[in-house]
């Protein structure tokens, strides 16, 4: 029998190991429970060139405009932090209190291109394919086009939520100006850890950031009134050349029209370049930098500035992203269109 502080000890590491344990099971359960009725090749039966058809008019878009790429990211990030994936970001509201009305959402774009490919699919398989799973399908199709293959699978069977709201998504979407521990608070309520948030940071390597979302690290930083002053883990070079970009919004720090390309030198091409470029301190927002914080996120950022082993993790982190909160079997509905709910 053990006595004293070190039984006390032992006991109290027991404990803990056991409710690690249960919180590991129980996390294991929710995965579980999300990805219940998801799989590959979802409509093989019901609209077996559902897939071809969603590529088909994605892929035409995104040989005009290679931006439509991050946007499709983006969305459909944005889509299942929120709710799930359920495509609730896509719905309208009259009262303009939706999630695509919330401050994070207002610079989504490609809606008109899902609405294309709903309608596609709907004069093929009226009834029968979710905009949540066409939002999963235009994000895999649009960063694959650079390629000309898959670059990941998508499991498909999602149903279409009901509800959206701009409050959730203000409240729910990861800030750029966000601390490692916000992170991974945020990504560990969804069933995400810490490998995911980390990989999925890296599709910050396509796409543009507005100004406004980062200025306050390059100018008067400390707040002392130098108008120089940057945050110090910013790469000086860089910070210099986002000073540059962004001069207008110091003057107007309502500005939310400037942009900068997130990954300098390779923000239309889907690689590891981003985790190469936030190596040498040179990742745009917060929420970028924050990652070289942890000494684990560090790890894995130098890993992940090979290309294959990028596209390795992230086509297993997305396919866990898209398993967050999704509705199937009677829950939801299939949307006749993507942005009102069916009547």
């Amino acid at each position: 029998m053990l006595g004293g502080s070190l039984g006390n000890n032992m006991m109290k590491g027991m404990v803990c190991l056991v409710a690690v344990v249960l919180v590991l099971a129980g996390s294991a359960s929710i995965a579980a429970a999300q990805a219940a009725g998801l799989k590959k090749g979802f409509y093989k039966k019901s609209c077996p060139q559902a897939e071809d058809i969603a590529q088909k008019v994605v892929w035409k878009h995104v040989a005009g405009n290679r931006e439509l790429a991050a946007k499709f990211l983006r969305m459909f990030f944005h889509d299942c932090f929120v709710r799930g994936c359920d495509a609730s970001v896509l719905l309208d509201s009259p009262t303009n209190t939706a999630e695509k009305d919330a401050p994070p959402n207002l610079s989504l774009a490609g809606f008109e291109v899902i609405d294309e490919v709903k309608a596609a699919l709907e004069r093929a398989c009226p009834g029968v394919v979710s905009c949540a799973d066409i939002v999963a399908l235009a994000a895999r199709d649009s960063v694959s086009f650079q390629y000309g293959k898959k670059l990941w699978e998508v499991e498909t069977g999602r149903r279409d939520g009901t509800v959206s709201s701009d409050t959730q998504a203000l409240n729910e979407i990861p800030a750029p100006s966000s601390t490692f521990d916000i992170l991974l608070t945020n990504f560990s309520g969804k069933g995400l850890g810490l490998q995911d948030l980390v990989v999925l940071s890296g599709g910050h390597t396509i796409g543009i950031g507005n100004c406004n979302l980062f200025s306050s690290r390059l100018f008067n930083f400390t707040g002392k009134n130098n108008p120089t002053d940057t945050d110090p883990s910013l790469n000086p070079p860089y910070a210099k050349f986002l000073q540059g970009q962004c001069r207008r919004n110091q003057q107007d720090p309502n500005d939310n029209t400037t942009v900068v390309p997130m990954d300098p030198g390779s923000s239309t091409s889907f690689d590891s370049h981003y985790f190469v470029n936030l190596k040498a301190r040179q990742g745009m927002f917060t929420s970028d930098a924050t990652l070289l914080t942890n000494a684990r996120a560090a790890a894995l950022v130098d890993k992940l500035q090979d290309n294959g082993v990028f596209f390795d993790h992230f086509k297993n982190s997305i396919k866990r992203m898209g398993q967050i909160g999704v509705l199937n079997g009677a829950s939801g509905q299939i949307r006749n269109k993507c942005n009102v709910v069916n009547s």
